[in-house]
């Protein structure tokens, strides 16, 4: 089994809180409930108010999801997911992931997104600002800094 990472690999760390309603009759939750674990990491730095990445007129669509389960996530609790770039393409953004409880690594997964114009629907080129700030989070991935938190 490859090293497990630890939530101080990742650039950014969101929480989110367990509901009684993630449980399934093996009594931990469920692993469809790890790809919102996922989203919310992904939304977090896709989103964040101080750095955005996707123009007005632009969304970013779900194209690749990836889970690899680890160990099971049991109720009641809350669970980190960490988040980082990978790669940066003309439209595309790859992001590693990680879920843990406890501190201990749970999942691993690797998301990628498109940028994608409203109106005509068709993948659209990050901006030169975006590529930047993405650039800048995939280059501090290779020096420890310590992680920037989030409380969903």
């Amino acid at each position: 089994m490859p090293d497990l990472p630890v939530p101080a690999d990742y650039d950014l760390i969101s929480t989110d809180k367990l509901r009684y309603g993630d449980t399934d009759r093996q009594g931990h939750v469920n692993n469809a409930v790890f790809a919102t674990f996922l989203e919310t990491g992904r939304v977090e730095l896709l989103h964040d108010l101080a750095f955005p990445i996707a123009d007005a007129d632009s969304s970013f669509v779900l194209a690749r999801v990836v889970i690899d389960f680890r160990a099971e996530v049991l109720w009641p609790g809350t669970v980190e997911i960490g988040t980082r770039v990978s790669a940066v393409g003309r439209s595309s953004i790859t992001l590693d992931q990680a879920v843990f409880q406890n501190g201990a690594c749970v999942a691993q997964g690797q998301s990628v997104v498109v940028l994608i114009d409203n109106s005509s629907r068709h993948s659209r080129a990050l901006s030169e600002s975006a590529v930047k700030r993405l650039q800048e989070l995939s280059t501090r991935q290779s020096s420890p800094h310590g992680a920037k938190r989030i409380e969903a």
